[in-house]
C-alpha cells in the first residue's frame, strides 16, 4: 500500500484515457501528461497490446479502470474475472484501480452496458459485499465511480451520493467522482449537482473524471448523454472547480472515447484541467 500511495503522490498533473489510435504517437513522442488510464478488460489477454503498456509504464504512471467487475450483481463477482484483474494489477502495478457503481452480468452472461442499481438497503449490502471481496483479492483500495443516470428506480430509498458515502464508510473503498456524470444525472433527474458534491465524503474521493457529453431530445424533453465524445463543457468545468475546492488536488483524468480527436486535442484538455486545478 505504501508503494501505491507514493505513486499516487506524483499524479499532480491531469491524466488522459489511453485509446488505441494514440498509442504509437504517445510512444514516439512521450508528451508531457500526468498519467494514463487504461480499461482493464482490454489488456487481460496479454499479447502485443500488453507489451505497449509495459513500454509506456516505464514513462507514465498507469491506472486500471474496470468496466466488467459488476459490483452491483446480486449473484456476486465473477471470480475468474476478478482473478484476471488481480493478475493484471500485479503485472502493471497501477497507481489506481477503479470500477463503476453498476452491474453488467446476469446468469453468467455479460451485458454490454453499465446498468443502474436501485439504491436500497438490500443493494447496499450487495455492493459492500462485492467490494470487500474485490479489495481482499486485489489487496488494495478500489475507487468506485458514480454513474451517469437516465432513469431512477421508484424503489430507491437512499440518495445516490449518500449511498456512495455509506459504501465508502462500510468498506473503506475510495470514490471516483465523475463530475461530468454528476452534471448529466443532475440535469436528467432534476437534482442539485452542487449538493451532490457536498454530500460526498471529502476524505474518500481519490480521483476525479472529466469528459464531454451531448444533448438530445426524448419525448419532447432535453436529455444529456454521457458519450465522452466532445470537449468538457462549461458547467462541468465549474463543477470541477467546486470538486477541487472540496476534495483537494486529487488525481484528475480527461476521458474521450467516441468521435476521438487528435492526441493534441486531448492533451489540450488535460492542460486546461491543470489550469483549473492550479487556480482552485
Amino acid at each position: 500500500m505504501s508503494q501505491q500511495l507514493a505513486e499516487c503522490a506524483v499524479l499532480s498533473s491531469t491524466g488522459i484515457g489511453l485509446r488505441a489510435p494514440h498509442v504509437n504517437e504517445l510512444m514516439d513522442t512521450l508528451p508531457a501528461v500526468g498519467w494514463l488510464e487504461i480499461h482493464a478488460e482490454n489488456y487481460m489477454g496479454g499479447g502485443a497490446k500488453m507489451k505497449d503498456i509495459e513500454r509506456l509504464r516505464a514513462h507514465y504512471p498507469i491506472s486500471l479502470h474496470g468496466v466488467g467487475l459488476s459490483l452491483g450483481s446480486a449473484g456476486g463477482i465473477d471470480k475468474r474475472h476478478l482473478e484476471r484483474l488481480r493478475n493484471l494489477a500485479l503485472r502493471i502495478e497501477p497507481a489506481l484501480v477503479s470500477e463503476h457503481l453498476s452491474w453488467c452480468t446476469a446468469g453468467g452472461s455479460y451485458l454490454n452496458d453499465l446498468l443502474p442499481l436501485p439504491y436500497t438497503h438490500e443493494a447496499l449490502e450487495v455492493v459492500c459485499r462485492n467490494i470487500d471481496e474485490a479489495q481482499g483479492a486485489l489487496k488494495r483500495r478500489l475507487l468506485v465511480e458514480n454513474p451517469s443516470s437516465y432513469m431512477a428506480y421508484t424503489a430507491s430509498a437512499i440518495p445516490e451520493a449518500q449511498f456512495l458515502a455509506e459504501v465508502a464508510r462500510r468498506t473503506g473503498c475510495g470514490l471516483l467522482c465523475d463530475v461530468n456524470n454528476i452534471h448529466v444525472s443532475a440535469h436528467n433527474l432534476g437534482f442539485d449537482a452542487d449538493a451532490y458534491i457536498d454530500a460526498l465524503p471529502a476524505g474518500a474521493v481519490g480521483e476525479i473524471h472529466l469528459a464531454g457529453h451531448h444533448r438530445t431530445e426524448a419525448d419532447g424533453q432535453a436529455l444529456l448523454i454521457d458519450d465522452h465524445g466532445s470537449e468538457v463543457a462549461g458547467p462541468v468545468w465549474r463543477l470541477y472547480g467546486r470538486a477541487l475546492r472540496r476534495f483537494g488536488r486529487v488525481p484528475a483524468l480527461v476521458e474521450w472515447d467516441s468521435n476521438l480527436p487528435e492526441l493534441s486535442a486531448l492533451l489540450d484538455q488535460a492542460r486546461a484541467a491543470d489550469h483549473v486545478g492550479f487556480a482552485a
